[in-house]
């Protein structure tokens, strides 16, 4: 009962507090000074049709860099704890889980999406300079489809192996990519190393494509890692 009244204490404590924001909240007239800068001058500078793109590529790409590794290493944590629990948690004298059978019309349409799926993730990191989405929300779509087919098949092995080479090789490359826009242009994660293009056009925006689609696979293959990891705990 305690604790029940204390929760709901701590809710209506919040709730006060956003009320109060929500109330006073005035919304500016017109952008502030950097961000005036951003939508006078990102397409411009970069070449870049979206310029939300623009901003989380280059202008902070360090930023970026952070939330990369933030992901990289909870996957890793992730990884550390599930695989030191099943060395010491053998949970002797149960028996081993058998595989479901798994119907037709499941198996038919897992084998159709899947694929459709990968091209979508693609499709959504290679055009993120011109839409909306990009390397993170092509991973996510990436990982999707790799839990559909655990869905369908819960004791479907993967070779962390593969996943592993696959989201260290994005990462070395999208590393040093940063360190030759400190050294060739002008800064970390630049993206005119390469040329800028023609504003709206697939190939467009130097190296922001490039940037976008180490980043999804990157992303897509810590997702997929910690989904495997997590589905193999369930066999124990």
């Amino acid at each position: 009962m305690v604790k029940r009244f204390l929760a709901l204490l701590l809710l209506a404590g919040l709730g006060g507090i956003f009320a109060s924001l929500l109330a006073g909240y005035i919304p500016d007239a017109e952008l502030n000074l950097t961000a005036r800068y951003y939508a006078d001058h990102a397409a411009g500078d970069l070449g870049a049709a979206n310029i939300v793109t623009a901003i989380i590529v280059t202008y902070r790409g360090l930023d970026t860099l952070g939330e990369v590794t933030v992901l990289f290493l909870a996957a890793s944590i992730v990884g550390l704890v599930l695989t030191h629990r099943q060395k010491h948690d053998p949970r002797p004298g149960q028996p081993a889980r058998t595989r479901a059978p798994v119907g037709e019309l499941l198996t038919t349409g897992t084998r159709f999406l899947v694929p459709l799926i990968l091209l979508l993730g693609v499709y959504v990191f290679m055009n993120g300079h011109l839409t909306p989405g990009g390397g993170f929300q092509g991973g996510a779509i990436i990982a999707s489809g790799i839990l559909l087919l655990l869905l369908a098949d819960p004791l479907k092995h993967f070779s962390h192996g593969l996943i592993s080479a696959v989201e260290s090789l994005a990462g070395l490359f999208y590393i040093l990519l940063g360190l030759v826009g400190l050294v060739l242009a002008g800064g970390f994660l630049d993206n005119r190393i390469l040329p800028a293009g023609e504003l709206g056009a697939l190939i467009s925006a130097g190296a922001i494509p490039l940037i976008y689609s180490l980043i999804g696979l990157k992303v897509g293959a810590e997702f997929s890692s910690m989904l495997a990891s997590l589905s193999e705990t369930e066999e124990l």
